[in-house]
């Protein structure tokens, strides 16, 4: 700087190379079509006041300005690779005595190492206020240390990146510390760090709490930080809050003492964790109580609730330590950390998530009621509690470096859950529900175009969130199944065990995991050395869909041609070509029958180029003997025959050897008959054919297989003039299984099967809509008596597992009354599974002024309903015939609002998709859907997988209408 001249002269040169700067950073930020980052620096120039004392100041200011546009043009999903966090040192104070400003703030102070040479910190934030005059930063390893600064910032809303630009160039191998001061609203959306409530019936009031929900990319909401999987660190966490209160995060507390400042607050630090990824840090600060458990030379173990739900945490407390210890023998490595604590949080979007040592959950999927949870919610909650203790391993301690591979997580702890569920209930026979559960699930998912791979290319964070479906968990989980199957036990345990080993507290991807099980395949010998894990699994994980085999018969050679397509829903698309999957072929025959034999007898391959190859199977016996594919349904692929093996497995069935055929292959020629029935592979005469052999049935996985098919039709069919034919066919079906479980009548406590309380359930659903038998004089009975009771909130004789079919039944042909009794049950229930039956019951009415009321009040934020529970109350109204067209209307005239409404969490959106999705069946109504959707996208914003899928499903409902309901009809009628 020349000491000749005057700060006046120095001044006008300055402001004179501001507006220069303006207007190239115009012209950049709008080439690069930036027009947020735009206002925001214009804005900050702007803001700049020049003081005589400061000239060296404004130059640094200057430089860091042109930093800042050469920096801002980074428009690249991911964070740059040039810094990596060593530790966080999260300070944060929460304050809850205010209902009128909820709010937090504190400090992130992040050890950084560069990796490169960098003029710039790049990582996320999103909503947050950061004072930016006193941030700080200084080196603090590595020779010569030197004092930095940040010069200037920029953000980028697109992918919710804060860029420091810095005074000095950070240097490869040196480390730094950046203090960053920031404060937020505590705000009610359900992710990030946000606030809850629930109402002390005894106070007379209601109470707050705060919780975090990071998954997947949410802990930019809640401090600044590098929000990715992959970049793991430790952090030392300190909570300030209200001496009330009780602080809890994911490590034991280290040390409490008073705030220094504000009189009955305190600060609590927690120990240091072991590194972890962003999406797995959790605090609250709450005055919930807790249930200890019992875990001998384990961790500690506590459940927690509010004071008034924690008699609903004693099942809850017993199953967990009993998980943990499983996991700890099924993998051979022990819990690393002191505590796990499980915590039910009244407002939560999701099930529940699996946060290294504190573990948050939906109500309905922790507490449980013997006065009012039944079986079934039971059995949903040990499989929640048991797939987030799973991701303890696979997730927390070995995480996917991006998620891409989100299937590493969220479909081995689906599929681990149901061993362990197994292992602890066996009385349960859950496993094998669970494995039909899933498949079915993406069966029809993953049979439409619009689905995706398991392993899929993510490049944006909506793209994160619409991975949250059946394919990374169900079809995962089904794939696993499939190579535990074909693998056997001691090489799928070893080479889980040496994945969990290798990878333990860092990242990895799917590769990591085929390696280690094809070590232990070769190892073991369960596979040829020519084959290995990465080059059949791929197939699986790398491609959308799944394949249909075609198996022809040669009766007078003895032999079976195979061959493979993907099965698609949508007949408008050719399937020729479309896909090869390395198919593991178990079959069996109707002499030898030897069903458990999942090892695969031969292998369809698929060329070095990835075309399909057919395949003949040999020694196969006689025209007067079937043979079916696909043992156990071990793997996730449909099975088509020719006439003559139909003709004799539908005559099996349809005897008194029908048993003969195992459960879960019965379940499954079902389910591929239906579909092929949908498609036109198979006549409906031949479908139900095969399907009437369910007069004898008496196993649950057959009629849940029939049912879910049922269901799909019902949907469309009961909208046409010959719905009468399908009711009395389905009433003429069902009648023999409602009269062998006993009707509705309260017979549970004498089931030795608890299977069998699932298929009573169902069937009793089935048969109160039907109106077959006394199921509907016998609910309504039930009903009456629970509404002469003096204490009716106190008091239900309502058997348990058939609630949720008495409370509709009775809302179906009951009057505004009735509506009213129930909703005042809801208000006053304390128990959130009875709230969940209740508000699905309430969509049952048939009286159009009470469903258009019933809309209005799911989407009132001043009403009892939470926004968790909303999408319940919505598939409830839409899935009812008269309900479907009130809630589609709703939806399409108030899509902005409802979007409003959830914050555009994207995943309670499209939940609201699915009822309407199934119903419409017709072209006008079909393209009126289509034009809507087109005239909405900005309310879809984030949802366009969800909406492809809607579309593609009202497409293929129209085609089964136009191809098939004619056939149909004429195909039950003779059975009537």
């Amino acid at each position: 700087m020349s000491p000749n001249i005057d700060n006046n002269t120095l001044r006008e040169r300055l402001n004179l190379s501001i507006s220069l700067l303006k207007e190239r950073v115009s012209a950049l930020l709008l080439l690069y079509d930036q027009p947020d980052l735009h206002k925001g620096i214009i804005r900050t120039l702007d803001s700049v006041v020049f003081r005589e004392r400061n000239m060296k100041w404004c130059h640094l200011f200057l430089t860091g300005l042109w930093l800042a546009t050469a920096n801002s043009s980074y428009n690249y999903y991911r964070l740059p690779s040039a810094l990596r966090p060593l530790k966080y040192d999260l300070r944060i104070l929460t304050q809850l005595e205010n209902p009128e400003d909820f709010r937090f703030g504190g400090t992130a102070k992040i050890l950084i190492k560069a990796l490169e040479n960098t003029n710039n910190i790049t990582l996320h934030s999103k909503d947050l206020t950061i004072d930016e005059s006193h941030i700080t930063l200084r080196q603090i390893g590595g020779e010569e240390k030197k004092d930095n600064c940040v010069i200037s910032t920029v953000v980028n809303p697109t992918h919710d990146f804060y860029i420091l630009n810095t005074c000095q160039e950070l240097l490869a191998g040196h480390v730094y510390e950046l203090n960053l001061p920031f404060s937020a609203k505590l705000n009610d959306q359900l992710e990030g760090y946000y606030r809850s409530s629930y109402f002390d019936s005894a106070a007379n009031e209601t109470r707050w709490i705060s919780i975090t929900h990071f998954e997947p990319a949410s802990a930019r909401l809640a401090f600044p930080c590098f929000d990715e999987p992959g970049y793991k660190a430790p952090f030392v966490i300190t909570l300030g809050y209200h001496k009330k209160f009780t602080g809890l995060s994911n490590m034991p507390v280290k040390e409490t003492k008073p705030h220094e400042s504000i009189p009955d607050y305190l600060w609590t630090e927690f120990q240091e964790s072991l590194p972890i990824s962003t999406y797995l840090v959790a605090y609250s600060v709450n005055d919930f109580s807790h249930k200890p458990s019992t875990l001998p030379n384990g961790a500690l173990f506590r459940t927690w609730a509010r004071p008034n739900a924690i008699d609903q945490c004693d099942y809850a407390s017993e199953f967990g330590p009993k998980v943990l210890k499983y996991y700890e023998e099924l993998f051979g490595i022990k819990f690393p950390l002191p505590k796990v604590d499980q915590f039910a949080v009244p407002d939560f979007n999701i099930g529940a998530m699996e946060n290294w040592g504190l573990v948050t959950y939906r109500e309905t999927a922790l507490l449980y009621s013997n006065e009012f949870s039944s079986l079934k919610d039971k059995q949903e909650l040990s499989n929640t509690v048991a797939h987030e203790l799973a991701h303890q391993w696979f997730g927390n301690l070995v995480t996917m470096k991006w998620w891409t591979d989100l299937w590493l997580k969220e479909g081995v702890a689906t599929y681990v859950a149901t061993l362990c569920v197994e292992y602890i209930h066996p009385e349960w026979r859950s496993m094998e529900l669970e494995s039909l559960s899933n498949l079915l699930a993406i069966f029809r998912k993953d049979s439409l175009e619009s689905s995706h791979p398991i392993s899929r290319p993510i490049e944006m964070v909506s793209q994160i969130s619409e991975s949250f479906d059946e394919i990374s968990y169900e079809k995962g989980s089904s794939v696993l199944r499939m190579m535990h199957l074909f693998l056997g036990e001691e090489s799928f345990r070893t080479g889980l065990k040496s994945y969990l080993e290798r990878y333990a507290y860092k990242n990895a991807e799917q590769d990591n995991l085929w390696e280690s099980l094809t070590q232990a395949a070769h190892k073991t010998g369960s596979l040829p050395k020519d084959y290995d894990i990465k080059t059949i699994m791929d197939s699986w994980t790398l491609q959308t869909g799944y394949p249909l085999v075609n198996v022809t018969r040669d009766y007078t050679t003895k032999t079976a041609k195979l061959s493979q397509d993907r099965y698609l829903l949508n007949t408008d698309k050719s399937r020729a070509g479309n896909g090869c999957w390395w198919v593991p072929l178990s079959y069996t025959t109707q002499e030898k029958k030897d069903f458990n034999n999942t090892a695969p007898k031969a292998w369809m391959e698929c060329s070095k180029t990835g075309e399909s190859q057919t395949k003949t199977i040999h020694d196969l016996p006689g025209p007067d003997q079937w043979v079916i594919f696909n043992n156990l349904l071990s793997s996730p692929y449909k099975v088509n025959y020719d006439a003559q093996n139909w003709k004799l497995l539908i005559e099996t069935l349809n005897s008194e050897q029908f048993q003969s055929i195992p459960v879960i292959n019965r379940a499954q020629l079902i389910d591929d008959v239906l579909y092929f029935g949908w498609t036109g592979e198979q006549d409906y005469e031949i479908a139900l054919r095969l399907i009437n052999y369910l007069h004898r049935e008496r196993e649950l996985l057959p009629w849940k297989s029939a049912f879910e098919n049922l269901k799909l039709l019902n949907r469309i069919v009961r909208q046409t003039p010959n719905f009468q034919f399908f009711r009395s066919y389905v009433k003429q079906l069902i009648t023999p299984i409602y009269e062998h479980v006993k009707g509705i009548n309260d017979t549970f406590s004498s089931i030795q099967q608890q299977d069998q309380i699932l298929l009573k359930s169902m069937v009793v659903d089935w048969a109160c809509q039907y109106q077959v038998a006394d199921c509907v004089p016998q609910a309504l009975a039930y009903y009456h008596n629970w509404r002469s009771e003096a204490n009716p909130d106190g008091k239900n004789p309502v058997p348990i597992n058939v609630r949720n079919t008495v409370y509709c039944t009775l809302i179906r042909l009951g009057s505004d009354e009735e509506w009213e009794f129930l909703w005042t049950r809801y208000k006053n229930s304390n128990v959130a599974a009875e709230k969940r039956t209740i508000l699905t019951a309430l969509g049952c009415s048939r009286e159009v002024w009470l469903l258009q009321r019933y809309l209005e009040l799911i989407f009132d934020p001043k009403e009892e309903i939470r926004k968790q529970d909303s999408k319940w109350a919505f598939q409830a109204v839409a899935k009812t015939e008269i309900g479907f067209l009130l809630a589609k209307k709703y939806f399409m005239d108030n899509v902005e609002f409802i979007n409003n409404f959830y914050h555009q969490l994207t995943r309670s959106l499209t939940r609201l998709l699915e009822p309407l999705e199934k119903q419409v069946f017709n072209r006008k109504d079909y393209n009126e859907f289509k034009e809507f959707v087109i005239n909405s996208k900005r309310s879809f914003k984030g949802s366009e997988e969800a909406i492809q899928r809607t579309l593609e499903v009202m497409l293929t409902n129209v085609q089964w209408k136009e191809r098939n309901y004619d056939q149909f009809t004429r195909a039950i009628k003779p059975l009537l």
